[in-house]
């Protein structure tokens, strides 16, 4: 890994405008550091000859991969794009960061494991996605690694959730404040993740030297179910909240996506390599809110 001043002399941020873009963007900016992040608008990264010719034109040092087609129920139905999009673009920049002498680091996801374990996943355990949107992420990592740049990291993280875009939290307090009953899964276990934080330990694992597969969450695990009612709780709503099992949901969301029954990832391998220590989901969940009640959604 090349030194601190050498890996951030130009960084290329794919997917600034999402969630997890929006808060790397800040994180870089409060060390001085200022990516060139192209829009969505401006670049398609499934356009090979455009994504060349960003990297022409901007010479990355770093690259930092958070675009992707992440409504997981909507991959189902979009099962291409999503394998455009989170697969075979990803081969595309690694080639390129290869030719570049570029670092890349790759954002990925807790479903690619099919949640059979009741342990933390660990990096190296077997892979058996259930959702089209799992498996157009497990063939990003496998492009990935077909197409290697000499230095690269994929970071797995879950559940996440920030400031910007769709996510749970949001989507359970607006609903909430509408005053739709609420029905949520209880029998799926993971762990929630602040966008914010994950940024945080996305430069903590770069400034380690580190190379290959991390898994980085919030600590701590929790269900769906009891993940809406601390959200409820810590925003001061009442509403109405039932349970649900999986079985359930797919009969009443038939086109809905398969999710792993237990998806908590191990990062203790992370903690040890950084020395930076994530902190526990509902700490997070309180920062979100304070967040949102000074900013808005």
């Amino acid at each position: 890994m090349p030194a601190a001043n050498d890996l951030y002399r130009s960084i290329l941020l794919l997917g600034s405008e999402g969630m997890l873009g929006h808060a790397v963007v800040d994180a870089l900016s409060r060390r001085g550091h200022q990516p060139n992040c192209p829009t969505l608008a401006q670049l398609d990264i499934c356009d090979q000859a455009a994504l060349s010719a960003v990297f022409d034109r901007s010479r990355p040092t770093l690259v930092l991969n958070c675009a992707a087609h992440t409504n997981v129920d909507l991959c189902e139905r979009e099962s291409q794009k999503a394998d455009d999009i989170n697969g075979r673009a990803v081969g595309t920049i690694a080639v390129l960061c290869r030719s570049n002498g570029a670092v890349l680091l790759h954002i990925s996801t807790d479903f690619v494991f099919d949640g059979s374990l009741r342990r933390p996943y660990r990096a190296d355990d077997p892979v058996n996605p259930l959702s089209a949107y799992g498996r157009s992420k497990l063939l990003g990592e496998t492009e990935l690694k077909k197409n290697a740049p000499q230095h690269w990291l994929i970071v797995r993280t879950a559940w996440l959730y920030g400031r910007y875009g769709t996510n749970f939290p949001r989507t359970i307090v607006q609903a909430a404040q509408a005053g739709k009953p609420l029905y949520v899964v209880n029998d799926q276990t993971g762990s929630p993740t602040y966008a914010p934080d994950l940024a945080q330990a996305i430069l903590a694992i770069l400034d380690s030297g580190a190379r290959g597969i991390w898994h980085v969450t919030n600590a701590g695990q929790t269900t769906w179910f009891d993940f809406a009612k601390a959200t409820l709780a810590e925003f001061g709503i009442k509403a109405e909240l039932a349970p649900l099992g999986s079985q359930q949901w797919k009969q009443m969301r038939p086109n809905s996506a398969i999710r792993p029954a237990y998806s908590v990832l191990d990062i203790e391998p992370f903690t040890r390599q950084t020395g930076h220590t994530m902190r526990p989901w509902p700490a997070a969940l309180a920062d979100f809110r304070q967040a949102v009640q000074a900013n808005g959604f």
